[in-house]
């Protein structure tokens, strides 16, 4: 595998909506492991091709007060209060070889893509006896592709979810629970990039398309993970609901439905002596 599509995965894994281990607790300011994970994702939404990439990653976590590196996102906090926190987030996709690819023969190629914005997170219900916390999260992305030598604006995307984490769902388990749910909706660069065809690359049995902004589906995601000694575990599964969505007549969309899932397993060898409080 790559180096580039290595970290490209790398990003996307970090990416993911896992629970987070521990309302309010006390954790380490940084941590250093490695991991191995294993995804099996679409092409792209709405195709009915799958990969499974296999994935050992380094791992690498600091809970600053600004700067967020951990197993669940990669952030830069701009303001925080004990109920708001605003910061940047970033999301990144792999790229899709059109030869490989049924529904894309004789197309260009997807380069990789990655968004960046800004985020507002407002926590809505939290329970620290009970161990639960219900958070909305209204992420603004701009999306840019890259063949690695330039970079292309494609468009922005607007997902806002609701995130619900429960530690220890089965008591004296340490399993946590965590389920992320919303729509999506972009403009019409972003749907373009990936679901329009241009007549030069029409077919009889792929006709000519032109994608138009506005709702892009919904997603539901649900991970799990566990916590033991040194070892971290984590498991999800996600799906994208297409039904209405506004590239859902594309020939390219070959699926309403389309999923991922994915397992990892970090060994941590290396923490801080210096504890933070892990709450947002």
């Amino acid at each position: 595998m790559s180096i580039r599509r290595t970290l490209l995965l790398i990003l996307l894994l970090v990416s993911i909506v896992f629970p987070k281990a521990a309302i309010s607790a006390e954790k380490p300011l940084w941590e250093l492991g490695v991991g191995f994970s294993a995804l099996l994702l679409p092409d792209y939404r709405g195709s009915d091709e799958y990969r499974v990439y296999p994935l050992p990653y380094p791992y690498l976590v600091y809970r600053g007060d600004v700067l967020r590196v951990d197993e669940h996102e990669i952030s830069g906090r701009i303001f925080k209060t004990d109920r708001i926190l605003l910061d940047v987030s970033v999301y990144g996709y792999l790229p899709v070889k059109s030869s490989n690819n049924t529904a894309r023969q004789g197309m260009e190629d997807l380069d990789p893509t990655f968004e960046i914005g800004p985020a507002l997170k407002i926590k809505l219900l939290e329970g620290k006896e009970d161990k639960y916390r219900m958070n909305l999260t209204l992420p603004v992305r701009a999306v840019f592709s890259t063949n690695f030598k330039s970079v292309s604006y494609e468009g922005w995307v607007i997902s806002p979810r609701i995130n619900f984490e429960k530690d220890d769902i089965i008591p004296q388990t340490g399993l946590n629970l965590g389920i992320s749910a919303g729509p999506m909706f972009a403009d019409r660069g972003y749907h373009e990039y990936t679901y329009t065809v241009d007549p030069a690359y029409a077919t009889a049995t792929r006709p000519a398309y032109s994608a138009g902004g506005g709702y892009s589906g919904s997603t539901l995601s649900i991970g799990l993970s566990k916590e033991y000694k040194q070892f971290i575990f984590n498991a999800f599964v996600s799906t994208d609901f297409l039904q209405g969505a506004a590239f859902e007549n594309s020939p390219l969309v070959k699926r309403s439905t389309s999923f991922m899932t994915g397992i990892s397993f970090t060994w941590v060898f290396f923490k801080s002596a210096k504890m933070v409080t892990t709450d947002k």
